[in-house]
């Protein structure tokens, strides 16, 4: 591959910077979209030096994103491969209590307006060069019965599989492959609202007996982001321990 470059919207979270380290030699530009910058970041910056383009932007507001868009166009650097990550942080609320605006809204202008706009702004690129790889952070909740008391974050994705199944559709005979990786529970800084208690019974419930770590899930990206991948679309890979 020559001339690569990756876009990682949500690269600042715990798979964004795994997946980054894991990856950071296949391309010759990354594109590291963040909200709060963190020490994990920052040190992959430091560590891939001009290679990692950090770009801040708050991904519930549709400007802020086309400004993000306009400016990696200025830059000259249209993304070949797009990761989109970028999520509120879990939280357990009863749905009568879940706010339609600070809940609801916020959660699908993050993650799923925001992927609306990143995409129309570069997969036209990528279908006139007949050729990109596009891979959503979903969950292994919108395969089978999900847990009570997540129905913003479970509409949000439930909402981007609808996206990602629309668009391998549309865009596989552009030599696009789009498609979803769903991880069971992770023990990342995405769960640090979620009780203690929560978590544990998860991991217990698991034949692994423990959740699911950045290392059991970053191979999924690599292997759909790889050309030996060409063939894959439209498909959501659940990763669940044997759950």
């Amino acid at each position: 591959m020559e001339n690569r470059t990756l876009l990682v919207l949500g690269a600042s979270s715990d798979v964004g910077c795994a997946l980054i380290g894991a990856a950071a030699d296949r391309y010759d530009t990354i594109l590291a979209h963040y909200f709060h910058m963190n020490e994990n970041l920052s040190a992959l910056q430091a560590d891939l030096g001009e290679k990692l383009i950090p770009l801040q932007a708050d991904l519930s507001k549709r400007q802020k994103v086309e400004e993000m868009a306009a400016q990696i166009r200025g830059r000259g650097c249209l993304p070949d491969h797009i990761v989109h990550l970028a999520a509120p942080v879990c939280r357990n609320e009863k749905f009568a209590r879940c706010d339609m605006d600070d809940d609801f809204g916020y959660g699908i202008g993050t993650s799923v307006m925001s992927a609306i706009c990143v995409l129309q702004a570069f997969l036209p690129a990528m279908a006139k060069k007949k050729y990109g790889r596009v891979v959503f952070m979903l969950t292994a909740y919108v395969d089978g019965k999900p847990p009570k008391y997540l129905s913003p974050y479970i509409t949000a994705k439930y909402a981007l599989l609808g996206l990602m199944k629309s668009l391998a559709a549309e865009y596989a005979e552009k030599g696009i492959a789009i498609n979803g990786v769903s991880p069971e529970m992770m023990e990342t800084r995405f769960l640090r609202e979620i009780p203690e208690l929560v978590v544990a019974q998860n991991a217990a419930a698991s034949p692994l007996k423990r959740n699911l770590t950045t290392a059991d899930v970053i191979p999924a990206f690599l292997y759909l982001l790889s050309e030996e991948a060409g063939c894959v679309t439209g498909q959501n890979l659940v990763i669940t321990g044997g759950k």
